[in-house]
């Protein structure tokens, strides 16, 4: 711990921190002491653009299909919003703040000009859609991916095995690759190509930097290097100096700190200025800290819309199908894996919001539950297999270990007896089995998984943890508290500031974890490997080439949509 502290702060015990996660829907704030990770309050601004998907603020003309844009201006009233009004919820004065950590989704990737300015926030640019900000969830450059992967694989290039084999649609290269292809001059006008996680640090401290985590996962940065000009080139000869005109800049560690908080940020935010501010992290990862999984072979997996399996690893190995490792990209110093599934809470809030009777409504009403709750608590009492159903978790494509974005969801052994609770249980055990093929995967390559732990918004759905820990047959360790991505950016910053000397440290002192575990139980965890073995051979069915159906009935919709869309300017 530094002097500085206790000079700002009158004593290490009255020292906070600030972490400030920005999620799929709103952002928030988390007042954290320093000393021992207590939680002092909160706030979250729910972004008022929402996730972009049908057509630009303003404007009539119909969005291509997936498609998924945010405004960055939400990104700034999480600043001006959630972070004052966590400090007030505290009772804590801005004096006490030691510094700022942030984290956030990737790849969510903003085209900038040289001074960090959206291009979508030019006047003569906001009309068009490639200027905006590219969600994570933006799928609409799965024609690209598929392009940069055959060319890889052609030319062995190999930096790809260190992805599974496969590169992802919402990853930075698919992205910038669809912008010049669909719309050259916003390409041009891009001077940086940024990770949200970079450019809401550059909002707060005034100056680029780049984090090591959003490089090496979503930017095919390895070992000290981008892919080579020769192999952009081999995809569009304008593409050849992408990286290097547009990505490349001097990569900072996790836990250090990018700089300090600028006048207008300290206006923003009502702390001083000159309040160290962490380099910026990816939400997944960060929470490692708040888990206190930064040891090797302890996974993560952070569920909420989607699910992001994160684990550090002193083994060096090729899994197939993860999303990527870096060198430091989730602890300095170690293999830093990453694999994830694309849907699983936004799975469970469609059906919960389009195929529930009015019914189920009323008696979450008269109960005073949510929707989900009804479901669960009438899904939770059923045998396993007694649905007779098994569905495919692919309703947002498939991330690990397919990395096919192109994939879509499937439920099978419906009849007229069928109730909405069954089809909901099936979509959770759906979800489970996803991450249940991630875990064997890693262990199949050789990188062994100790244990998991569970954060995110399902922890507090206790119906979800049991079902995972039965598919799974191993108990769950859970992450104490429905901030995980905001602590863990608060335990960087307590690093960034000098309050603790590394990561590993910061996390022992400051992470949150219940103290009991949720067991499987034996005879469920058996009936479930029935149920697997019917998912698995659906997945490789569908998944692997045995049917190229899902892919058929995605260009179906795709020329069906982009007929109607013609007609419909054609009718304007």
């Amino acid at each position: 711990m530094t002097d500085d502290v206790s000079a700002n702060t009158g004593s290490a015990e009255d020292a906070v921190v600030i972490g400030i996660d920005f999620g799929t829907l709103s952002g928030r704030a988390v007042v954290v002491r320093a000393a021992d990770g207590t939680e002092l309050g909160s706030a979250e601004y729910a972004y008022r653009h929402g996730v972009i998907t049908d057509r630009l603020p303003g404007r009539d003309e119909p969005l291509a299909p997936e498609t998924a844009l945010q405004h960055p201006e939400d990104y700034r009233e999480v600043l001006r919003s959630a972070v004052p009004e966590a400090l007030r919820r505290a009772a804590v004065g801005p004096e006490r703040v030691i510094g700022i950590g942030t984290d956030f989704t990737a790849c969510t990737v903003l085209p900038v000009t040289a001074d960090g300015t959206p291009l979508c926030q030019l006047d003569d640019l906001r009309d068009r859609p490639h200027a905006w900000p590219k969600l994570w969830r933006h799928h609409a450059a799965q024609p690209e991916a598929d392009e940069i992967n055959a060319l890889a694989a052609e030319r062995g290039e190999e930096w790809l095995p260190r992805y599974g084999g496969r590169i992802s649609s919402e990853w930075q290269f698919a992205k910038a690759l669809q912008v010049l292809r669909e719309d050259p001059e916003v390409y041009e006008r891009t001077e940086r190509w940024i990770e949200a996680a970079d450019w809401i640090v550059w909002q707060l401290c005034g100056h680029e930097t780049r984090n090591v985590a959003t490089a090496g996962y979503k930017g095919l940065y390895q070992d000290g290097r981008w892919p080579s000009k020769d192999f952009q080139a081999a995809l569009d000869p304008r593409f050849a100096t992408f990286a290097q005109d547009k990505l490349d800049h001097p990569l900072s560690q996790l836990g250090e700190r990018a700089g300090a908080l600028t006048g207008r940020a300290a206006e923003w935010t009502g702390l001083p200025a000159g309040v160290p501010v962490a380099v910026g992290n990816i939400d997944a990862h960060v929470t490692a800290a708040t888990a206190r999984t930064t040891e090797p072979g302890r996974m993560l997996a952070i569920m909420g819309t989607s699910t992001c399996h994160v684990m550090n690893s002193d083994v060096l190995a090729e899994v197939p199908g993860m999303c990527g490792l870096a060198l430091g990209g989730i602890t300095p110093g170690m293999w830093g894996y990453e694999a994830g599934q694309s849907g699983v809470g936004d799975i469970f809030g469609w059906f919960a919001n389009t195929h529930v009777p009015p019914a189920y409504h009323e008696e979450a009403a008269e109960r005073g539950l949510s929707v989900h709750e009804v479901l669960s608590d009438r899904a939770a009492g059923a045998a396993v297999g007694e649905h007779g159903l098994v569905a495919l978790d692919w309703h947002s494509g498939n991330r690990s270990v397919l990395v096919d974005h192109a994939l879509s969801g499937v439920l099978v052994g419906m009849t007229l007896a069928t109730r909405p609770e069954e089809v909901y249980r099936a979509l959770v055990e759906a979800t489970a089995f996803g991450t249940r093929t991630i875990i064997e995967a890693f262990t199949g390559a050789g990188v062994p998984v100790h244990d998991l732990t569970i954060g995110g918004g399902m922890v507090r759905n206790p119906f979800v943890l049991q079902v995972y820990a039965d598919v799974l047959n191993r108990p769950l360790r859970v992450v104490d508290t429905e901030h995980s991505c905001a602590v863990g950016s608060a335990v960087h910053a307590a690093v960034a500031a000098g309050f603790h000397p590394d990561v590993h440290t910061a996390s022992a002192a400051m992470g949150r974890v219940r103290e009991a575990t949720v067991g499987p139980d034996p005879g469920r965890s058996a009936a479930y490997d029935d149920l697997f073995a019917v998912y698995t051979e659906l997945h490789d069915h569908f998944g692997r080439g045995g049917s190229d159906s899902l892919h058929r009935l995605r260009a179906l919709r795709h020329e069906a949509l982009t007929r109607t869309d013609r007609t419909a300017r054609g009718a304007r």
